[in-house]
């Protein structure tokens, strides 16, 4: 067996398949109605013309049909494109376009975005709630003969906060062992495919709660995660804390993953002590990391849960665990895998505790490129001494110790005087302002710095809002004076993707509109 995706998942569906696999409101699959589910609706897209290599888009909320649609891909050898549910016109023209779609599957209540931008490729529509069921009812639950291979491609889009989101090409083999723990996540990879499934049969069954969108490429591969270990999975349709909380009362939930405090900080708010939470002992972060407030929030109420932060990328899969202590306001330390290092501008590595900043790197199992964008390709993925390399932009240092210390993300820093600024660390300081609920810092045009720091701030509720002058005596405790907020931006209500990443594009218009 190679290890392709879809291969280990029916391996592992063989071996326990009467064990639940998902979990959405009332509905419940197994593994095996998971299993045939998905090998009908991979048919019925089969009779579609949709064959290997093909494109499929997914524009849904969380659902059985959203798992059920990346399985079927898999199955057919065709590539699931995750689309963005609130993307408007524009936005899906220019992503059904680059990324190639020949069929679309959509909810009911995003069809009406759909023609507006479809291009002539698209061929088939989709709509679950008026055709799914009974495309699924026409079908053969029989699994397909069909070969496959660990080259076999998944895509994942990137959400786009600071362009046009970019098609990560991973074959399935590298994305098994960078993204999905090589089936082994707490300990040493597997050394063969067909060892996945009798793994799966010795663990004890728990159940996992990914809470981003399944958009979001950190709740694909903690799905895939938690099927490669026969593990159960509950979903959000829609994601809020109260609700959140309630399905982890209610199905017992063991582990939460989520991305940063803007998905962390309304479940920590809905803690009240009214639920039995004891089965939930661990939460883990991907993708942004948890500010020292919102830890402390779930502390105060769970002071057991095991909180984890962990270091990687759509283009590098998991790289490193947070070191203890390690936050926005105190600085992002991680101690990351063997294939990860720093390099410099010439892309060689940096050496440990010289104090150059340069950019993290990747080597051995990364993805190929970008689909359709051989410039951000070639801008992002090199090779030297026979490896290859990503380096997706986030600004780090090697210390004295090897741990590296990570700053941010080069593209959305701000240079003020000749400082570079890192919004992380400033958000972090504003958000253990007891008056603020949600902050996304930007650099702004500025006459004599060239830029300055400015604060999109979302005020609690009931809270009165805090000034400029107030702001800025919180922070001078936590940061130096040069990284405070010069200027400020009261919202009603934050924009940011469905995952919870900042829109730094929405948040500088903002800023610019009212300072």
């Amino acid at each position: 067996m190679q290890f392709n995706l879809a291969d280990i998942f029916e391996s592992v569906a063989d071996a326990v398949g009467e064990r639940e696999a998902v979990v959405v409101g009332d509905r419940r699959l197994s593994y095996r109605e998971l299993d045939e589910r998905s090998n009908r609706l991979a048919r019925h897209l089969q009779g579609l013309g949709v064959g290997a290599g093909d494109h499929v888009g997914f524009q849904l909320l969380n659902g059985l049909e959203y798992v059920e649609g990346i399985l079927a891909c898999l199955k057919l050898r065709a590539v699931s494109i995750n689309v963005n549910f609130r993307y408007v016109a524009e936005e899906l023209r220019y992503l059904y376009d680059n990324a190639d779609l020949v069929a679309l599957l959509v909810n009911r209540e995003f069809a009406d975005r759909v023609e507006p931008a479809r291009p002539s490729k698209l061929k088939h529509v989709m709509v679950i709630e008026d055709d799914y069921e009974a495309a699924l009812a026409d079908a053969s639950p029989d699994r397909l003969d069909i070969e496959r291979s660990g080259d076999d491609l998944y895509i994942i889009y990137t959400g786009g906060t600071t362009g046009m989101p970019k098609g990560v090409m991973w074959r399935q083999e590298d994305l098994f062992f960078a993204g999905l723990g090589g089936g082994n996540p707490q300990g040493e990879p597997v050394e063969k495919a067909d060892q996945v499934a009798p793994n799966a049969v010795e663990r004890g069954v728990m159940t996992m709660f990914p809470a981003p969108p399944l958009m979001h490429g950190a709740a694909q591969l903690g799905t895939l995660i938690s099927f490669n270990w026969g593990q159960k999975i509950v979903l959000l349709p829609k994601y809020n804390g109260p609700d959140a909380l309630e399905l982890i009362e209610r199905e017992k939930v063991n582990t939460v993953s989520l991305v940063g405090d803007a998905m962390a900080r309304p479940l920590a708010e809905a803690l009240d002590g009214s639920r039995d939470l004891s089965s939930w002992f661990a939460m883990s972060s991907a993708g942004a990391i948890l500010s020292e407030a919102v830890k402390a929030q779930f502390h105060e109420h769970l002071p057991n849960l095991m909180i984890l932060d962990s270091f990687g990328a759509t283009e590098t899969g998991f790289q490193g665990t947070a070191a203890p202590g390690s936050s926005p306001e105190a600085g992002l330390r991680f101690a990351m895998n063997d294939e990860t290092i720093v390099v410099d501008d010439a892309l060689q590595p940096v050496a440990p505790g010289s104090g150059v900043v340069g950019k993290v790197a990747r080597c051995g199992h990364v993805p190929l490129g970008y689909y359709n964008d051989p410039k951000k390709t070639a801008a992002t993925f090199f090779e030297r001494d026979g490896k290859r390399w990503v380096v997706p932009g986030d600004m780090a240092e090697v210390e004295a110790d090897g741990m590296i210390r990570v700053y941010g993300r080069g593209s959305v820093s701000i240079n003020s005087g000749g400082e570079k600024i890192f919004p992380e660390e400033v958000e972090a300081a504003l958000k253990a302002h007891p008056a603020v609920f949600d902050a996304v810092v930007v650099g702004v045009p500025d006459d004599k710095w060239g830029q300055a720091v400015a604060a999109v701030v979302q005020v609690r509720d009931g809270q009165a809002a805090p000034t400029l002058d107030e702001l800025d005596v919180h922070c001078r405790a936590r940061i130096a004076g040069y990284k405070v907020p010069r200027r400020l931006a009261l919202v009603g209500e934050m924009v940011r993707s469905p995952a919870g990443k900042a829109d730094y594009a929405w948040a500088r218009d903002i800023a610019i509109s009212q300072t």
